[in-house]
């Protein structure tokens, strides 16, 4: 059986998002179940954005509500994943069928992961920065065409290659993810105070 695009991000959306067993989701992504568990456990993939399988079209709402009411059950997919080709050594040549989809892969990285730099997108789908903005700002000559598409389902990446950028530009936001970074202490030079405490001597005069 063909497994998702994103295992990892797969299980971490069914296991927030759904009643079923970690037997069931490690069957479907190709996981191991003890991975699973540790994902549940925040031991795991911590951090990482869920991806939906029914919204990526690779899972069905009714096959998912089958496997839920019957743990015993495995999940089918909606349909055949997409095959990355095997790597090329070498510099990496993007296909020209492939090129009009860099601006979708560029929305959807925008869209799920805004702290991944657009130096860091050009060098994952050898686009431009240039491109970059343009998608971003909307006023690249496609934009109304323009649909947010995950680049491993695109053939531009792998979903290894992906995972490593967004867990690089975490770690660098990380100061500022969760708001602005603490600034330091310094101390506060001492003041004469009106009520108590001892005020700065001056000589008699």
């Amino acid at each position: 059986m063909s497994h998702p695009l994103m295992p990892k991000a797969t299980a971490v959306w069914l296991v927030e998002n759904t009643a079923l067993t970690f037997e069931q989701i490690a069957d479907f992504c190709g996981l191991h179940s003890l991975e699973i568990q540790a994902i549940a456990d925040g031991e795991v993939a911590v951090g990482m954005r869920g991806l939906d399988p029914v919204t990526a079209g690779e899972l069905t709402k009714e096959e998912l509500e089958r496997c839920q009411a019957d743990p015993s059950a495995r999940l089918n997919p909606a349909k055949p994943f997409i095959e990355l080709a095997p790597k090329a050594k070498g510099a990496r040549y993007t296909p020209v069928s492939k090129r009009g989809d860099r601006p979708d892969a560029i929305a959807w990285i925008l869209k799920n992961y805004p702290e991944v730099t657009d130096a860091q997108i050009a060098k994952l789908i050898g686009t431009t920065k240039t491109t970059i903005t343009a998608v971003r700002d909307k006023s690249h000559w496609n934009t109304p065409n323009i649909k947010p598409r995950n680049p491993v389902g695109l053939g531009l990446c792998t979903e290894e290659a992906l995972e490593k950028v967004i867990a690089v530009a975490r770690a660098k936001a990380g100061t500022v993810h969760g708001g602005a970074a603490a600034q330091p202490v310094t101390p506060a030079k001492p003041e004469a105070s009106a009520e108590g405490g001892e005020a700065p001597q001056t000589p008699e005069g």
